[in-house]
């Protein structure tokens, strides 16, 4: 895997480098062609925090996670074990014969733009490309991203819909007309 591992308010030394290479190159062993893939770490400093933040997208899937600690180095190891954790527990969804075959289609690009401005205007705006997939393909990728909903282009009605976990754990789904 190669990686793309950049500092916000904090300089990226060898050691720290080597030290995220050695943790989230762990997860090669999950992935099918990791030469392929590349991991984008970004680490900052917010408010005595140090925040991990790494996504590895795939024509597959994108994987994300987020870790918040007090140590830098601690906060990479949670971060490996979440993206670990994701990888596991939505095995068996992606192994299914319904997602066998459109997983290895599944494709979404986000274009991140972020705006510095302030008194509840918009600060965040994402663009990305929905291409239609089945509710239970949505679920997967909602907990591969570790979101609590996600929008996306529903293959039975040709809809806009937005699928989110509800506090029982269940899902709800929104469809547009």
């Amino acid at each position: 895997m190669k990686f793309n591992i950049r500092g916000d308010k904090i300089e990226i030394t060898e050691s720290i480098r080597s030290y995220i290479e050695e943790k989230i190159g762990k997860l090669n062993k999950y992935l099918e062609n990791p030469s392929d893939l590349t991991a984008n770490v970004v680490a900052r400093i917010a408010n005595r925090e140090h925040i991990i933040e790494v996504t590895i997208p795939s024509k597959k899937i994108i994987l994300r996670a987020e870790s918040r600690t007090n140590d830098l180095y601690s906060a990479i190891d949670l971060v490996s074990e979440k993206l670990e954790r994701q990888i596991r527990k939505n095995k068996t969804r992606m192994s299914k014969k319904v997602n066998r075959e459109t997983v290895s289609m599944f494709n979404i690009d986000f274009i991140n733009e972020d705006t510095e401005e302030e008194n509840g205007i918009i600060v965040k705006r994402k663009q990305l490309e929905m291409k239609p997939m089945s509710e239970e393909e949505a679920i997967l990728q909602m907990n591969l991203l570790g979101h609590d909903f996600f929008v996306f282009k529903n293959i039975d009605n040709n809809t806009l819909s937005v699928i989110y976990k509800r506090k029982d754990n269940n899902f709800g789904i929104i469809e547009s007309k």
